[in-house]
């Protein structure tokens, strides 16, 4: 599926991405591009570092892309698995996440993305298996 600067724009604009700082910058070829600059009131149990769990959503989010920038139009994802490494402790209000597709099948995408630091230190590392699944519309 093609992922234009005006399909990001329109799903960036989204509560969850909005409250945690997420933006996905690019997303072509397999591969993902996003941003992270949390907000205070995430930056728990220290100020100015991030919950893992806020580096754990900025990471799918940005492999989930890596992955929709491959499947046909009508298609979504969904995590089966992810396991992440936490190398270095977050810290800073920038962070980077680069994700790419590492093996695909019919109904699978294996991916694998880095976060660093605004110094490019790296602070997480992992890897993820997503389902290709067909769009799923919600009706009011």
């Amino acid at each position: 599926m093609e992922i234009t600067k005006e399909l990001l724009d329109q799903m960036n604009d989204n509560g969850v991405y909005e409250t945690m700082g997420i933006r996905i910058e690019k997303a072509r070829d397999g591969k993902a591009h996003s941003h992270l600059r949390p907000a205070p009131m995430l930056c728990w149990p220290f100020p100015g570092r991030p919950h893992g769990g806020v580096l754990f959503t900025f990471m799918d989010a940005t492999m989930a892309w890596a992955v929709l920038s491959q499947v046909e139009p009508g298609q979504n994802c969904a995590t089966i698995s992810t396991d992440i490494q936490y190398t270095n402790p977050a810290r800073g209000d920038r962070f980077t996440c680069a994700a790419w597709t590492t093996h695909r099948t019919g109904r699978l995408g294996f991916v694998r993305a880095e976060i660093s630091d605004a110094k490019g230190q790296l602070v997480a590392l992992g890897q993820a298996t997503f389902r290709i699944i067909e769009m799923d519309f919600v009706r009011a």
